[in-house]
């Protein structure tokens, strides 16, 4: 684990939390108080085997659910949305390196809009389903070389890489001088993760090892002389993970409940700040 395991040391119990997508076990949840950060506990020799499900659908197009036709749904509002965002940087080369790009939907809609794609994906599915839109997809980050890019991206998947602090000093050297990195992560200081505690879907052990507050986020990058330059709320997810969270915590949908509690959570956060999920545009000190 490199440097993260000073983050093992003098955890203090938090919560314990149920893999509710494949196996069925039960994982702790710590607190690193130093870092206002949530560790999963312990981490599977093969963590590879836990998103082998087609209920983990961010590595498939699937719609044969309520819940997938939801997160299809959700996605594609979504990628207009991270398009605009990414479109409002001036950049001097428009490369964009998208972390963890799933099947590939958001560099093809830049790849649309004129920008020259690069894209990781660990999952030989994923990457797979990426190629038959025409993108190609890395393993890792090692089979990216001498190359810089303007922006780099990673939506939800921070949360799930193994070697924290040597991740973020690989994202920094891979960045511009003058480039964004965006960070999109749940934050398990929102009220929806409150009120559903250990049944919180965006808790996702085991495949979720770590679990971020904005505090954690800004300690982290600082480490390698990068700042928050601000912070966007992702308000959709507010109701897609209640509406997950419900069906753990009842056994079955309960969309008004699951609508009700979003609702709650976001308009909370217009005080607190504290989004469901949060993307963090940071940038080079």
């Amino acid at each position: 684990m490199g440097k993260e395991k000073d983050f093992y040391k003098n955890l203090e119990p938090f919560l314990d939390c149920k893999d509710y997508t494949v196996s069925g076990e039960v994982y702790q949840v710590k607190k690193h108080v130093g870092f206002d950060l949530l560790v999963t506990v312990p981490v599977p020799e093969n963590i590879a085997k836990y998103y082998k499900s087609e209920n983990y659908i961010s590595h498939t197009d699937s719609k044969k659910s309520l819940l997938d036709k939801v997160y299809q749904i959700v996605k594609n509002i979504a990628l207009k949305r991270k398009l605009n965002l990414i479109n409002s940087f001036k950049t001097s080369s428009k490369n964009i390196l998208d972390v963890g790009a799933g099947t590939g939907d958001f560099l093809k809609i830049c790849r649309n809009n004129s920008w020259n794609v690069y894209g990781t994906e660990p999952s030989l599915g994923a990457r797979n389903i990426a190629a038959k839109k025409a993108v190609i997809l890395q393993k890792d980050l090692s089979k990216i070389k001498n190359q810089k890019f303007d922006v780099i991206t990673l939506w939800h998947v921070l949360e799930h890489v193994e070697d924290l602090q040597d991740y973020i000093s690989k994202l920094n050297h891979l960045l511009s001088e003058e480039g964004r990195l965006l960070i999109a992560v749940p934050n398990f200081k929102s009220d929806d993760s409150k009120y559903y505690q250990e049944h919180w879907a965006a808790f996702d052990v085991p495949r979720h090892l770590w679990h971020f507050s904005q505090t954690s986020i800004s300690k982290l990058f600082s480490d390698v002389n990068m700042i928050i330059e601000k912070t966007i709320p992702m308000k959709f997810d507010a109701y897609y993970v209640s509406l997950l969270s419900e069906k753990y915590k009842s056994g079955k949908m309960n969309p008004i409940k699951s609508l009700y509690r979003g609702f709650v959570s976001n308009w909370k956060a217009k005080k607190t700040n504290e989004y469901s999920s949060i993307i963090y545009v940071l940038k080079k000190r």
